[in-house]
């Protein structure tokens, strides 16, 4: 997908005397979106933005060996080359002048040179590349990160390197800034660089800092500037960065286990994995539920158990739940001296889990795939643990309504204002999420307007439906799935077996209709479990299992595209 980001200027951190000023550039590809006012403290603001930035830059895939002796080697080659050539050239020159042939030292000496420039002029050109070239720097972040300016918060969005990891640093207004200027609620992206890192490392407490985003841009030469003033980018996003961006969306807005972690067991998770690096599987962090005792978080393979010394918990016996890329929780280390507490949401073992570290009037939230190569835009499939539903058009348009003019609002809220049961309109949110319109504030437990994009994005733009969905649809509409049995679960919700399409298929699903857990003799079970979410068999069983799932089933466009085909 193409996108185009136009910035008036680059952002920047001006001092002038004793005051700061933190200035973002916007895309004025995008609607306004303007924010000015001073930073209660900008101490906590740089360390947690600090924060966000060692999130961007991650990259925890795996890397090459060190072949350093080899370009040792291939540099000797290169040079034993290069003596080779220079010998044969002075042989075929002196044969040449044995010949009757004439070389003027003019010749020679353009020709030197001009090699000398090209040459000088290539690494030039090479190092300018390293330090300024947007190419470059969009291996490290493929868009510029976005920011939503909310009524009640601002907070900035981004994806690491890897695309495995994503951070959200939520500012509440009234908390993290002072009285405001030129407020225009929206979300855009902002010009971001290594440049821009470094100035606002020297923000500090003593001096007065104001955070600022101008709607129209910076213009850095007049105030009658014009167009040309303004720099366009076109960036060529990374297949599934959108894709992504919305998983994540769909793995806020799935019930979660809710973790109390205390700060200074989080310090010893990271001491641990800043001395210690596992050599054999597994290398999971474990959570051990025990009722009426504190969570226990055990470092695997080592079985370093961590006690965690918060909440009891009171909730009934669970299996533990264990987690994947531990190492990746290393970017959450500046944020220790800030933090009061980190909330830890737990999807289930081997999904996506969410780090929330609480300082004061700042969140820092940070997203983790189920593992470092399970990454949330080519990986994970956490979208089809979802219930299925069938939300209309109209339900769809008035929650969007509701929520454009309200710009944040809890379930329960949005439900009371269109009138429909909160399982309906949740299903409705979860069409919105996808379509990049609507964002679920874990931290904040509200639904808030967002736009990653000025456009209502479909399959253009996000690529096709995951192939186990499809799948799914195609034994639905063939007939082959049938309910063998239903039991009421001990826990709430109910087992479900059955034969999909000849396979034998069980699984466990909530009182809201998502799948829990679940067993298949499939392929992609056998490859993956639950990890990369259930497959084409579970999700035509679910839908099977009740009259609403078939509703949801045969409300679908692509069902109904099939029945009039074969009509």
């Amino acid at each position: 997908m193409n996108v185009t980001l136009a910035y008036r200027g680059h952002s920047e951190v001006d001092q002038t005397g004793g005051r700061q000023v933190f200035r973002l550039v916007p895309n004025l590809s995008r609607d306004p979106v303007g924010l000015d006012a001073p930073l209660r403290r900008p101490l906590r603001f740089r360390e947690a933005m600090s924060a966000l930035h060692d999130i961007v830059v991650s990259d925890l895939r795996f890397k090459k060996r060190d072949r350093t002796a080899f370009q040792q080697w291939k540099n000797a080659e290169g040079s034993r080359a290069i003596a080779v050539r220079r010998n044969a050239y002075q042989s075929a020159l002196q044969e040449m002048q044995r010949q009757g042939g004439v070389v003027t030292p003019e010749l020679e000496a353009r020709f030197t040179s001009q090699q000398k420039r090209y040459w000088a002029a290539r690494l030039q050109y090479s190092n300018y590349l390293y330090r300024h070239d947007p190419a470059l720097w969009r291996q490290l972040l493929p868009c510029d990160p976005v920011i939503t300016v909310a009524d009640d918060v601002a907070f900035f969005e981004c994806f690491s390197a890897d695309e495995s990891s994503y951070g959200c640093l939520t500012v509440n207004r009234d908390d993290g800034f002072g009285p405001a200027e030129a407020v225009r609620f929206g979300t855009t992206n902002v010009d971001y660089s290594w440049q821009l890192y470094h100035h606002f490392q020297s923000l500090r407490s003593y001096r007065e800092t104001r955070f600022q985003i101008d709607p129209e841009g910076f213009s850095v030469a007049t105030a009658g500037s014009d167009a040309a003033d303004i720099r366009e980018e076109k960036i060529d996003l990374p297949d599934g960065w959108l894709r992504g961006f919305l998983l994540i969306q769909a793995a806020m807005t799935l019930p979660t286990t809710r973790v109390q972690v205390p700060r200074d067991a989080v310090y010893a998770m990271l001491a641990f994995y800043k001395r210690h690096r596992a050599r054999t599987s597994p290398r999971a962090i474990r959570f051990e539920f025990v009722p009426g005792r504190p969570v226990s978080i055990v470092l695997e393979p080592w079985e370093q158990r961590i006690e965690t010394r918060g909440a009891i918990y009171d909730g009934p016996p669970i299996e533990p739940i264990r987690v994947w890329g531990g190492r990746r929780l290393l970017v959450l280390a500046r944020t220790l001296p800030l933090a009061e507490r980190f909330d830890v949401e737990l999807l289930g073992t081997g999904l996506p889990s969410f780090w929330i570290a609480v300082m004061g009037e700042m969140r820092l939230t940070l997203g983790l795939s189920g593992w470092t190569a399970n990454d949330w835009t080519r990986g994970s499939s956490i979208d089809l643990f979802a219930p299925p539903a069938a939300p209309s058009p109209d339900l769809i348009a008035n929650v969007a309504a509701v929520l454009h003019e309200r710009r944040a609002a809890t379930l329960a809220q949005v439900a009371q204002s269109v009138g429909t049961a909160p399982a309906t309109v949740a299903a409705a949110l979860r069409h919105l999420a996808h379509s990049g319109q609507v964002i679920h504030d874990l931290a904040g437990a509200v639904y808030r307007w967002w736009q990653v994009m000025p456009m209502v994005l479909g399959e253009a733009e996000i690529g096709p439906e995951h192939p186990e969905l499809t799948g799914a649809r195609t034994i639905m509409a063939s007939g082959r799935a049938d309910l063998e049995s239903r039991l009421e679960a001990p826990r709430g919700g109910y087992v479900l077996g059955g034969t999909v399409d000849g396979t034998p298929v069980e699984i466990i699903v909530d009182a809201d209709g998502a799948i829990k857990r679940g067993k298949c003799l499939c392929s992609h079970y056998h490859r993956f479990g639950m990890r990369n979410g259930p497959c084409r068999h579970m999700l035509a069983l679910s839908w099977r299992s009740s009259a609403k799932a078939l509703e949801a089933f045969r409300a679908s466009s692509w069902y109904n595209q099939l029945r009039e085909g074969q009509d």
